[in-house]
Order: structure tokens, then sequence, then C-alpha cells
């Protein structure tokens, strides 16, 4: 649990990191700003372009907290420098996807279509009718959303239809033989 925790952060150009009273740590950068409160007992320092996170003693549950916390910051640092972004594919006859303002259509093999709404700080883009691309700078809220929309058709095993993360791999059953001797 400490590995992670011990690593430092190295803040790129462009990027700007403040730490308020209390552990609130902001992270301004080229695609936005994000603002989170941490834990108090652990001490978060900026020098020299580089962030450091130490834990005051070696208790199980410090030492959770550190490796955690590093990693929050290390993806706030890394969101708003470059962003996140979840590819998903639509395997089905029929099924499509389609883009209009900030809202997501879905036509996956129901008697309905099915919406989904970008908030705020989220992109949908439909580079194909068969591919769906979720971009953001907080990966949390980009990955919860992308699971969303899988959620909505999850790929089933026999024929591998629904919808999967880009590269997924879906486990395959073998169906019904017809007549066993």
């Amino acid at each position: 649990m400490s590995r992670i925790g011990n690593k430092t952060i190295t803040i790129p150009a462009g990027v700007e990191v403040s730490i308020a009273q209390g552990n609130e740590v902001t992270v301004k950068g080229p695609k936005g700003t994000l603002t989170r409160q941490f834990n108090q007992d652990l001490g978060i320092t900026v020098e020299d372009g580089i962030l450091k996170v130490t834990r005051p003693n070696e208790e199980k549950h410090t030492k959770q907290l550190h490796g955690t916390t590093r990693a929050l910051i290390n993806n706030m640092v890394e969101g708003v420098h470059e962003g996140f972004k979840r590819e998903l594919e639509i395997v089905g006859i029929g099924y499509r996807a389609a883009v209009a303002g900030n809202k997501l259509t879905l036509n996956i093999g129901f008697s309905h279509p099915i919406e989904f709404t970008a908030e705020e700080g989220l992109t949908i883009t439909c580079p194909t009718p068969t591919t769906v691309v979720v971009e953001g700078i907080d990966k949390q809220r980009v990955g919860e959303l992308a699971a969303n929309i899988r959620a909505a058709r999850k790929p089933e095993p026999y024929k591998g239809k629904g919808i999967r993360y880009k590269g997924e791999h879906i486990r395959r059953k073998e169906g019904k033989t017809a007549a066993k001797k």
C-alpha cells in the first residue's frame, strides 16, 4: 500500500497546484480546474514542481489513505493536463448510437431508444454509429458515465451482442447442441 504513496508526482508545465487550509487541493490546467478535499492527517507539499504526500504514522488505515490520496491527486493532475477518454463499441445487427448536442441516443434492440445526457464537464461523441467516446477531466465521472452506458445493454456470452469497452474480451459460451448420442 505504501509503495504508491511514496512515489512523487511531477507537475507538468502549464499545470498549477495549490493547497489550501485543511488539505483542499486545487489543480488548474489547460483543460480545466479540479478541487478535492483530502484527509487532514496526511501532509501534502509542493516544491520545485514536485508534489509529495507524507503520512504521520505506520497504521494500516493511514497507509491506505496515503496511497489513495496520492493516486487521486495524480489523476487530477493528469486529467487537467491531458484529460481522460473511454471508448465503447456497440455490437449487434441494427444497434447504433447518435449524438445530438449533449444527448446520446442508443437504439440497442429495445422497443424504445435509450437516452443519456452528458453532465457538465463531460462530452460524448460518436465517430461512427457503432462507437461511443466519453471524454472529460475527472477520471471517476468519465468511468461512471461509460459504465452506465455499458449497463444499458451488457454484452451477452452467446453471440457477443451488446455494448462493450474497446478492446474488452467477452468470454463466449457454446450454445445448445442439437442431439447428443
